[in-house]
């Protein structure tokens, strides 16, 4: 019984780890032992096999060296009280059988919401203004909001810069660690490819773009977040 509930869960968030499991299953465990705690859960998915292991795994999509104009970190200094207060923005690759694709993400910073995303054949700019225009769509307010990426060359393309300019959003970007700076946009690449199998090699570009769609979907909605005290993403920016 313990291992069907987990693997209806998993149906969905196939990587999902233990304690976020047991977190979302508890009212249903309980039904079945009052006394399956958390412990007694993690013996079960040792003995059964279930404890996911995680995959380390990186692949360099910054150009950092260009001669565009880069900008300072302002994102770290920040102090976010709400959602549409600032996006955060990051390019990761997923592979298929015939090449790399690439996906363009925008963040909420305080709801951890994706708001933006794109999928393209490559590191043009043209993936990153898709991911900002609907990102951009879904804000009541432009002006005054924050735009933080790495200093790729998307990002501090005369294209891309002046569409944020063109809504009044401030621009910032990482200074030294490209990675730690980031680290928020980071995490989301991460999440959707270690938790919703995006790291696997697709047969083509539109199934890998099917994938994702889903995956975001399922990430905004259903993944609760230790960093949002175990909401959703989406409770988190309808509630506020």
């Amino acid at each position: 019984m313990v291992e069907k509930l987990v693997n209806d869960k998993r149906y969905l968030q196939p990587r999902i780890g233990g304690k976020k499991l047991y977190h979302l299953l508890k009212s249903d465990l309980h039904q079945i032992d009052a006394g399956l705690g958390r412990d007694k859960f993690f013996e079960i998915l040792r003995n059964k096999k279930l404890l996911v292991k995680r995959r380390k795994k990186y692949a360099y999509t910054t150009n950092s060296f260009h001669r565009f104009r880069t900008y300072k970190n302002a994102f770290k200094n920040k102090f976010l009280t709400a959602p549409h207060q600032a996006l955060v923005s990051d390019i990761t690759y997923l592979r298929t059988s015939k090449g790399f694709v690439y996906l363009s993400l925008i963040t909420d910073g305080y709801s951890r919401k994706i708001t933006g995303w794109s999928l393209s054949g490559s590191l043009s700019i043209e993936g990153s203004l898709e991911a900002l225009k609907m990102a951009i769509k879904q804000l009541p307010d432009q002006e005054g909001v924050m735009h933080h990426s790495d200093r790729g060359i998307q990002y501090c393309s005369h294209a891309y810069v002046g569409l944020l300019n063109k809504h009044k959003i401030t621009i910032s970007m990482t200074e030294e660690n490209h990675c730690y700076e980031n680290a928020m946009a980071e995490r989301v690449n991460g999440i959707l490819k270690q938790d919703f199998l995006l790291d696997t090699v697709f047969t083509s570009e539109a199934m890998a773009r099917k994938a994702v769609k889903e995956a975001i979907a399922t990430y905004n909605t259903l993944r609760p977040h230790w960093s949002l005290k175990l909401y959703t993403p989406e409770q988190v920016h309808q509630a506020a």
